[in-house]
């Protein structure tokens, strides 16, 4: 989100205030004590805890009800805990279209199915799992789409672009730009039937695109070596002209 905001301090800073991250304990907030060093940058201020009627280690539920999120982002490995009063909770979202991801794999571990989440919910969500699970009849001709988050779409094309890159790391913003060149492959029709992945009848040639963008970052990033005799310099030249050739 802050690379896609600006990429700077102020940008990371806006970024990480549209997160509310919930463990085992609880919402975390500033209040913790002992905090895992990877979730202390999104550890909630108290006073701004203070103003949502929420408090240190609140429930998942409760956080739902008052932030009112647009997404719920499960990486949990905790099968069922987006439970009904979560989904119910989830109702009253300012979004729309309320996103429900629910990645912990395998299928045991899903915080939610999907058949939970629209019957709860009805057909105006996005799902995404990590496990796979089949779409829901929703009845009337409405199907409620399952998508399930696979990294077929991506790893291919990442390795492909690291490697002719010559990159003896593959950064963050190798990995952001590989996946805002597979976004692009999505129709808004698509999208607004709640598909998010693109059909895999088209993975070669997003795996062509995707390696294309991974080894333009990796050049804007000063991270590119070459290979095989394209040096880097080249390799800027190739990026450049991908770039005004790319088509989709």
């Amino acid at each position: 989100m802050a690379r896609m905001l600006g990429n700077n301090k102020v940008a990371f800073e806006s970024a990480k205030s549209q997160f509310w991250v919930v463990d085992a304990k609880g919402l975390i907030t500033e209040g913790r004590e002992n905090i895992d060093p990877d979730a202390l940058p999104f550890a909630r201020n108290l006073k701004e805890t203070d103003r949502q009627g929420l408090r240190e280690g609140a429930s998942l539920a409760e956080v739902v009800k008052q932030v009112k999120p647009d997404v719920l982002l499960g990486l949990s490995a905790v099968g069922g805990l987006f439970s009904k009063e979560v989904l119910e909770a989830l109702k009253g979202s300012t979004s729309m279209r309320p996103a429900i991801f629910a990645m912990s794999n395998p299928t045991k571990n899903a915080e939610c199915t999907p058949e939970e989440a629209f019957s709860i919910l009805g057909d105006n969500i996005i799902f995404a799992s990590g496990s796979p699970f089949t779409n829901v009849d929703l009845g009337n001709g409405h199907i409620g789409h399952c998508n399930q988050g696979n990294n077929m779409y991506l790893f291919p094309g990442i390795g492909l672009g690291t490697l002719l890159s010559g990159a003896r790391i593959i950064s963050d913003g190798m990995l952001q730009a590989a996946a805002e060149r597979l976004a692009t492959y999505m129709s808004e029709e698509e999208v607004l039937k709640g598909i998010i992945f693109p059909s895999t009848s088209r993975i070669r040639d997003i795996t062509e695109k995707v390696a294309a963008a991974v080894i333009k970052e990796a050049v804007e990033e000063d991270l590119a070596e070459g290979y095989h005799g394209i040096d880097a310099r080249e390799l800027k030249k190739l990026s450049e002209l991908n770039k005004e050739n790319s088509s989709v």
